[in-house]
C-alpha cells in the first residue's frame, strides 16, 4: 500500500502491430487533442515516435509533411489546432530547450509532440501524456506503447484514444 498520500497516475499499455497501427493510435490522439495537449514520446531510435507523431498530425488535419525535426529541433504545422513537433535528440541538456524557446506559453494554443522527451526530464509541463514505445525482441514490427497520464485533460485523452475503460 502506498502511504505517501500521492495518488497513482493513470497508466496503461497497448500493442501496435506495425507502423500503420502506430499511426492509427496517433490519429486517435490527434482527434481527441485539445489546446494545451502535450504528448511526451520516449523510445529508442526506430521505436516509432515519428510514426506516432505523423498520426497525431493526421488526426489534427495537418496537410503538410511531418518528419522528424531532428536538425531544426521544432517544426510547426497548421491544422485544426497548431502542431508543435519537437525533437530533443540533439539537445545537450534540457536548458537548451528553454533557451531555444522550444517549450513556452506560446504553445498553449496548440498541441505539442516531443520526441525524445526523456531528454527534457524535469522541464516538461506538469500536465502531459507520456508514451514510451518499446520494441519487443521476437517481432521487429510490433511495439508496446506504455502510457502515463499527468493531469485530468490528459487522463481523458488517454481514456478516449488509448482504449481505457
Amino acid at each position: 500500500m502506498d502511504r505517501s498520500g500521492a495518488a497513482a497516475l493513470p497508466r496503461g499499455s497497448m500493442r501496435s502491430d506495425g507502423p500503420d497501427s502506430t499511426r492509427s493510435i496517433g490519429r486517435a490522439l490527434g482527434r481527441g487533442a485539445t489546446a494545451g495537449t502535450v504528448l511526451a514520446l520516449v523510445g529508442e531510435l526506430g521505436a516509432g515516435k515519428t510514426q506516432l507523431a505523423k498520426g497525431v498530425a493526421d488526426g489534427l488535419d495537418v496537410r503538410s509533411v511531418v518528419n522528424s525535426p531532428t536538425f531544426v529541433l521544432m517544426n510547426e504545422h497548421i491544422g485544426r489546432l497548431r502542431l508543435y513537433h519537437i525533437d530533443a535528440y540533439r539537445l545537450g541538456d534540457p536548458e537548451e530547450a528553454l533557451a531555444a524557446g522550444l517549450i513556452d506559453e506560446r504553445q498553449a494554443d496548440g498541441v505539442v509532440v516531443v520526441e525524445w522527451a526523456d531528454r527534457l526530464a524535469g522541464w516538461l509541463p506538469a500536465e502531459r501524456l507520456e508514451i514510451t514505445l518499446l520494441a519487443p525482441v521476437p517481432d521487429p514490427s510490433v511495439r508496446e506503447l506504455r502510457w502515463e497520464a499527468h493531469g485530468p485533460a490528459h487522463e481523458r485523452l488517454a481514456a478516449m484514444a488509448m482504449g481505457v475503460p
